[in-house]
């Protein structure tokens, strides 16, 4: 089997990527990460990526002069480290057409929603004010609208009547550290086919 060429995006504590990290070691995902990149010095996601022996490079967003110069330095990081998957893990940045099309049909995300619900950074605190019963989170292949890809795996949990944007949040994690790595091996395993707004997983 070919196997994918991971580049990790990041902004923050890098649970997720753990959860890739851990799943690789396991060999439930034929893929290796090659780099790890973060926009904030503090992420982190860095420290994971070091301890695992993956090169971890921060690309921070504050010493750029705009958002095309920054995009460009991830490019350049991702490409020359040999990247043939883009996943998105807890990277809180919005990504131009500039960097989507560039890696079109080849790069992921994880909201801790089930889009099309409840898109964006506060999917939680949002969540708890409409007073819906049930939340979780959604793996989509990124496209140039916010959480708006086609979508690959979803899984839910109830919202109990006491939950806190912390509770809440944590069993929606705990979801997102099974399907994301399922999504990424689908993937690795040529089994996922996106048909406009629709991802079918061949057999």
């Amino acid at each position: 089997m070919h196997k994918e060429i991971l580049g990790v995006l990041c902004s923050g504590r890098g649970t997720d990527l753990q959860s890739i990290i851990d799943a690789i070691g396991r060999g439930e995902v034929s893929a290796e990460i090659a780099i790890v990149l973060a926009d904030k010095p503090d992420a982190y996601a860095l420290t994971r990526a070091e301890k695992a022996g993956i090169k971890a490079v921060c690309i921070d967003r504050k010493k750029f002069d705009g958002r095309q110069p920054f995009e460009e330095a991830l490019v350049k990081a991702l490409d020359e480290a040999g990247v043939t998957l883009v996943v998105l893990a807890g990277f809180m940045r919005i990504l131009t057409p500039y960097f989507v099309r560039h890696f079109a049909g080849r790069i992921m995300n994880i909201p801790p929603a089930l889009l099309p619900s409840f898109p964006g950074a506060h999917a939680h605190r949002d969540v708890l004010a409409y007073g819906v019963k049930v939340s979780g989170c959604t793996v989509h292949f990124v496209d140039e609208g916010t959480d708006s890809g086609p979508i690959i795996l979803q899984a839910a949990v109830p919202v109990l009547d006491d939950d806190t944007e912390e509770t809440l949040g944590a069993r929606v994690l705990e979801k997102e550290h099974i399907i994301y790595p399922k999504a990424i091996q689908l993937y690795c395993e040529g089994r996922l086919e996106v048909d406009g707004r629709h991802v079918r997983i061949r057999k």
